[in-house]
């Protein structure tokens, strides 16, 4: 069953808070952002279980995010009291209703941990490498539809890196030095009269107001009115802008993506119906399927990068820990055949964690393997326990080695392990039949491996290590040098 179960780093989170990314093409205006925004608000609002909406446009002033007017987020919070799943497909379903704009909808708590792990809202991210910013958009094409028909895919989309009409302006040394301009005054003060600059502050009614000095709009609205920008000169004069300057309007990249010196794009997606594993796998077969020239290469990151890290540490801290416990384990029992016999005996009780997070839904996550490592050290324990207190009968107690000792020892050790068993479970049990809600998402599948576990590593300590024991444990007590305790006879009388 284990190589059937899928991976996941993250749980889906059900927290009643939803994040929403809202881009549609850079080229759109502003009315147009506010009117769509408008329309999904009344839209989402409409939704039976929807709390509130909110939303932002564009950059505000100093932001920390550089993006266009096509840029939005919208918050949706869901009632307390609603259907979580029913509120969710219903949103879900509207979402999709608008077709054209790049949109996921995913809650804010795993969009920002997402965001801090990997640097991207989504699951699943293809960065694109190269020098060319065409050919860029070409294979980042390529990829995406090489992605489309995956089973899992969802919300897949290619990072919106187009050309937009851009003002330039060039200025003409020759020109600009007759008039006493420097490079560096043309570009300033252009500027300054396009974008405007902050002078000042006012500070009144206990608000503070920024002072800026721009251009009225009629001046901005036009390449010939920009042309005939006045700009001062060092002589106490002025000059128009198209005199020491040549200003076009040119394509330019709505953005630029730049990492370790190298031009990327990225063509993003999340996953839903599948394990992120399952599907990043998929992925990265269809894209070593494309071809690349030469310069250019496509590397998968995103959630699925951070999980084959994850992974890669715990598998080398697994076998660290797994010669720890094979030397205590010898120091134990002070014996390598039952050190070895405890050892191999131990992956037996995961068993019933691997059949209940198969049936609790086939993924593995961080939850699952923290209750696997909480089932190991129960078994261990167990296992430890029982062990030893065979040879503590034969060594302190003049039990001879044979059947009568191994089901004396299972009988007395009968008892602690139901106890500690049963304790365990009653615990958990909770979490098991209540687990499935928000703010659970972590503990549910740990406790569902936890209680599978237990059922397995409870009938391992109690029927296959003592008979494991009486097959190979014989010898293993005279041999470290401690004679079997000798039987007192009855005094007389």
């Amino acid at each position: 069953v284990w190589p059937l179960l899928g991976q996941s780093l993250l749980p889906s989170f059900k927290e009643r808070d939803f994040l929403m990314h809202w881009v549609t093409e850079p080229a759109t205006s502003h009315p147009e952002m506010v009117r769509i925004t408008t329309r999904a608000s009344r839209e989402l609002r409409s939704i039976p279980g929807v709390r509130n909406f909110g939303a932002h446009i564009g950059q505000a002033f100093l932001a920390d995010e550089v993006v266009g007017v096509n840029f939005g987020e919208n918050w949706i919070s869901v009632s307390p009291d609603a259907d979580y799943d029913k509120t969710l497909a219903a949103l879900d379903e509207l979402v999709e209703g608008y077709p054209g704009l790049y949109r996921d909808l995913q809650t804010y708590l795993k969009e920002r941990i997402r965001e801090v792990l990997t640097g991207s809202g989504e699951a699943i991210v293809v960065r694109i490498f190269g020098p060319d910013l065409d050919v860029l958009r070409t294979k980042a094409e390529d990829v995406r539809q090489a992605m489309s028909g995956i089973d899992g895919i969802a919300e897949l989309k290619k990072e919106l890196i187009v050309e937009v009409p851009h003002i330039q302006v060039k200025v003409r040394l020759a020109d600009a030095l007759r008039h006493g301009l420097k490079p560096g005054d043309v570009r300033r003060a252009s500027a300054t009269l396009m974008a405007g600059e902050e002078v000042g502050d006012i500070f009144t009614g206990g608000r503070t107001h920024d002072v800026h000095v721009w251009t009225k709009p009629k001046w901005r609205h036009s390449v010939d009115t920009v042309r005939n920008m006045l700009i001062d000169t060092p002589f106490g004069g002025q000059v128009r802008l198209q005199e020491v300057a040549d200003v076009q309007v040119l394509p330019t990249p709505n953005v630029i993506r730049r990492e370790g010196g190298s031009r990327r794009i990225d063509v993003q997606a999340n996953v839903k119906g599948q394990d992120l594993a399952t599907v990043a796998q998929e992925v990265q077969r269809r894209l070593d399927q494309v071809d690349f020239p030469l310069g250019y290469r496509a590397v998968l990151q995103g959630e699925y990068r951070e999980l084959r890290a994850a992974q890669k540490s715990l598998s080398l801290f697994a076998v660290l820990s797994a010669v720890a416990i094979f030397l205590l384990l010898q120091l134990s029992f002070r014996s390598w055949r039952l050190a070895t016999l405890s050892f191999l005996t131990l992956p037996s009780a995961l068993v019933g964690g691997v059949l209940a997070a198969n049936a609790a839904g086939g993924v593995v996550s961080l939850g699952s393997l923290v209750g696997f490592l909480t089932v190991l050290g129960i078994a261990a324990r167990n296992g430890i326990m029982m062990i030893n207190h065979f040879q503590h009968l034969e060594r302190f107690e003049g039990e001879k080695f044979g059947l009568a000792l191994v089901l004396r020892g299972a009988r007395e050790r009968l008892t602690p392990i139901l106890m500690t068993t049963g304790a365990t479970g009653l615990a958990i049990l909770p979490l098991v039949i209540y687990g499935d809600l928000p703010g659970h998402e972590i503990e549910y599948p740990m406790a569902v491996v936890i209680l599978g576990g237990l059922v397995t590593s409870t009938l391992l300590n109690l029927f296959v290590v003592p008979a494991l024991y009486l097959r190979y444990g014989a010898g293993t007590v005279e041999a470290e040098g401690h004679p079997t305790a000798p039987t007192l006879a009855p005094s007389p009388g």
